[in-house]
């Protein structure tokens, strides 16, 4: 095997690898922390009508798109003239700042202001990297007022505040993680240096590709805002996990041969499945790249980038950290020979689950259908400024917009049709066109908005809410039947964009879990040569994912836990899913090696069960311990889709490792006996 080979002469020529690889770090790290100034938005922006219409109102019709917002409120007793003129004051201030203009005022639009409060749109003209400062500069360039306050908030301003709410989890959630992680793996492997080398490895393959992401972001490559969450949450979890299985494998066959041999066992058997579970890893990451969206796009790029860099480094930086190791792992520098005699305490559990195979099945299975059933209210949502915190300004700015400025369950709509109207009959098709809107029962209102020489522009007010089906079926039946018309039009606003990043990540959905199932299907068959092993492994992986999207429903929904009650943020199901079925390929197939292996040497089925489970059981709680420790500290973020993320990871791994592997699939292997290796052959 290549990479075995790769490994050995790593150990053999350890000072040799370290250095090309501290000089890899060198490089790679300032550019790592540099990261953040390319990261765009949050990357859900679908290509269509949406996006095409926003152009035109910025273009055309000389409406922003997604503007800052500027929202005054003044106290009672303050009149009507004072507040015009501190508008005019502050509007004044903004347009010094560079990079701002503005685009609307309450000065010569009535509609914008209502009773104590009004509002002003600015048209930002700087990268969302800058937008920050930028942001920072207007803060201080307004001008105060005792009786008038003044809120900034609108997209650019939300996802400018998601980004640096983001960045403080991240960093908290390494804070506290890699050192409960540190404290797991010295528990494990007892000692020090042996609880170090995973970390080390975790560390630089997570730089390696964040510093590789910033050269792509640099050259223009559109990264989300979101890689900067999961490129170390997944880059640690599964570059520690490797190295853990390596370096336990190591230290076990170390404890009965030369430190050659226990490596070149270690390599055939946990590396082998690491090989197995990256590839699986892999190609369930590259299945995101069927969904159309930047966001799925550019994650799928960053984790399959730290996964690479994992890989790498297990089979290369870790085998020379080994050789340097070796005393440490092996206090006493003697060959010790393979324990004899009765099996050790640890395996207890695994004779108790053998022994009572179909029991243990069933309660397994009971307990995950308990997880499954709040499955069905799953509300899925696109995020919006109530993924903050209520106190953030950008957030309670937005919501008090809406309260007065905006009716309840309704949403804006902008109608486009583009061209000269003039002629050809297209006057009549206009007429008909804005006839159609005020019968249509779900339109409250319509009006002509502008017209110009691009086309002209509708406004409708419809039923619904954006985030309603309602509005979305609206939407999309409309966009539809402006492309086959007479006179073309195209449909906008908040509802359509909802309507569309639903229907991306719905018409591709099928083709994800295709691909995610058929190439995971194919590593495991090749791996096992067994059909039975490799559907069972993937159908204990939808039972994993199902029950974490069980738990993260009947949390969020109601708001358990001191949780903020809300629906789930539409792409965690997607990154759950996708990381997730790709991660838990670490225990499965880590576990079903070992029971292969025994399966080889004796024949026995059900010895093999009790053996290999007793010989990774302690390895895979701590390889799930440490992954829990790493993301479950976003479970305390700020950002509601980064709470959920690691919560949905943390939930979804403690359940694989606990009642999937450790219970579920060795008493579905005991029920199974030779099924699992291939149909028994039949005495003559």
């Amino acid at each position: 095997m290549v990479m075995e080979r790769l490994a050995r002469l790593s150990f053999r020529f350890p000072l040799g690898m370290i250095l090309l690889w501290c000089a890899a770090l060198i490089v790679a790290a300032p550019y790592a922390f540099r990261l953040v100034t390319v990261l765009g938005d949050h990357g859900l922006t679908p290509q269509g009508q949406y996006a095409e219409v926003q152009r035109m109102l910025a273009k055309s019709f000389g409406i922003p798109d997604e503007p800052v917002m500027l929202l005054f409120e003044k106290a009672e007793g303050v009149s009507d003239g004072e507040l015009r003129r501190f508008i005019r004051q502050a509007l004044n201030a903004a347009g010094h700042v560079p990079g701002l203009t503005s685009a609307a005022s309450p000065l010569e639009r009535p509609d914008m202001v209502n009773g104590n409060y009004a509002y002003a749109l600015l048209t930002e003209a700087v990268p969302s990297s800058r937008m920050k400062d930028t942001l920072e500069l207007l803060r201080r360039s307004l001008p105060g007022h005792q009786d008038i306050s003044i809120r900034i908030t609108g997209k650019p301003v939300v996802q400018t505040d998601v980004n640096a709410a983001s960045h403080a989890d991240l960093f908290r959630a390494e804070l506290f993680g890699l050192p409960v992680a540190f404290l797991v793996m010295r528990q494990t492997l007892k000692g020090f240096a042996a609880a170090l080398l995973p970390i080390l490895t975790g560390i630089s393959a997570t730089l390696l590709a964040m510093g590789f992401l910033y050269a792509l972001g640099a050259k223009g490559v559109e990264l989300s805002s979101f890689v900067i969450n999961v490129i170390p949450m997944v880059g640690l979890a599964l570059s520690i996990d490797f190295a853990l299985m390596l370096v336990s494998r190591f230290r076990e066959e170390l404890g009965r041969s030369s430190p050659d041999a226990a490596l070149s066992a270690a390599m055939r058997t946990a590396g082998r499945a690491v090989v197995v579970s990256s590839a699986c890893v892999f190609l369930g990451l590259l299945s995101f790249v069927w969904i159309p969206l930047p966001m799925f796009s550019s994650i799928a790029l960053g984790a399959m980038a730290v996964l690479t860099a994992s890989v790498v480094l297990t089979f290369t930086l870790l085998p020379a950290l080994l050789a340097f190791a070796v005393p440490h792992l092996r206090p006493d520098g003697k060959p010790q020979p393979a324990a004899a005699g009765q099996p050790p305490v640890r395996h207890a559990f695994s004779r108790a689950v053998a022994n009572r195979a179909a029991a243990a099945a069933l309660l397994s299975a009971a307990l995950l259908a308990a997880c499954l059933l709040p499955l069905g209210g799953m509300r899925l949502v696109v995020p919006d400024d109530s993924s903050l915190p209520p106190a953030y300004e950008s957030r309670a700015a937005a919501q008090t917009y809406r309260i007065y400025f905006e009716p309840p369950s309704t949403s804006r709509i902008w109608i486009v049709a583009e061209g000269e109207l003039t002629g050809d009959g297209r006057e009549k098709e206009a007429g008909l066109l804005l006839w159609r809107l005020e019968e249509d029962p779900a339109v409250l209102r319509v009006q002509a908005a502008a017209l110009s020489t691009d086309g002209l522009l509708l406004q409708a007010t419809i039923r619904g809410a954006p985030s309603s089906a309602e509005a979305r079926s609206w939407a999309r039946e409309w966009g539809k039947a402006g492309e086959k018309g007479p006179l073309p039009f195209m449909v906008g606003g908040e509802a359509k964009y909802e309507q569309e990043v639903f229907d991306r990540i719905g018409q591709s959905a099928g083709y994800v879990l295709l691909l995610l199932f058929a190439s995971n299907f194919a590593v495991l068959l090749l791996a096992f040569r067994s059909v039975v092993i490799a559907v069972k492994t993937i159908l204990m992986n939808l039972l994993t994912i199902g029950a974490s999207f069980g738990l993260l429903t009947w949390l969020f929904e109601n708001g358990r836990f001191g949780l903020e009650p809300g629906g789930i943020a539409v792409m965690i199901p997607v990154f759950v899913c996708g990381l997730v079925f790709g991660i838990s390929m670490d225990y499965g197939v880590f576990l079903v090696s070992r029971i292969y292996e025994e399966y080889r040497k004796t024949g026995d089925n059900d010895y093999a069960v009790v053996a290999g489970l007793g010989a990774t059981g302690r390895i895979i709680t701590s390889a799930a311990a440490i992954m829990i420790a790493v993301t479950a500290p976003f479970a305390f973020g700020q950002v509601a889709g980064v709470r959920q993320l690691g919560i949905g990871i943390a939930a979804a791994i403690l359940i694989d490792a606990t009642l999937i592997r450790l219970v579920l699939m060795p008493s579905l292997m005991v029920l199974l006996g030779r099924w699992n290796w291939g149909a028994p052959r039949h005495r003559r």
